[in-house]
């Protein structure tokens, strides 16, 4: 069994600040790879940022500038600061992971229940 558990959304006013929090546990061999998807109203869920277990790291166009991820490989942990809100970034916020379980040999994609972040004056 594999879990990942999101923390840190909420409401914040344009041009402020939110910090997200992800931490994946259970069975895990290996993780390849973490990031963060968010899906607003009437929306396709779209990717925000992704980060491999390198480092290497991958944002959309929208938060380019505005928004940092970062992991801690030892605590199986990623994070998205999200500087300069927009109203267009108001969506649910999902993480996901690219992890090996202990029990197969196949990398299998694990997504997390979502966090509201809601960006209004």
């Amino acid at each position: 069994q594999v879990q990942l558990v999101e923390s840190g959304g909420g409401l914040v006013q344009p041009e402020g600040s939110l910090r997200l929090s992800c931490a994946a546990s259970g069975s895990i061999r290996s993780i390849n790879a973490m990031g963060w998807y968010r899906q607003a109203p009437g929306k396709q869920r779209e990717l925000v940022a992704t980060i491999n277990s390198g480092g290497t790291t991958n944002y959309a166009a929208s938060v380019k500038g505005r928004f940092t991820i970062s992991n801690d490989n030892a605590k199986n942990t990623v994070y998205l600061q999200m500087n300069s809100l927009k109203p267009e970034d108001t969506a649910v916020y999902y993480c996901s992971a690219d992890i090996l379980p202990v029990a197969t040999i196949r990398l299998m994609r694990y997504w997390g229940q979502g966090t509201q972040v809601t960006v209004s004056s």
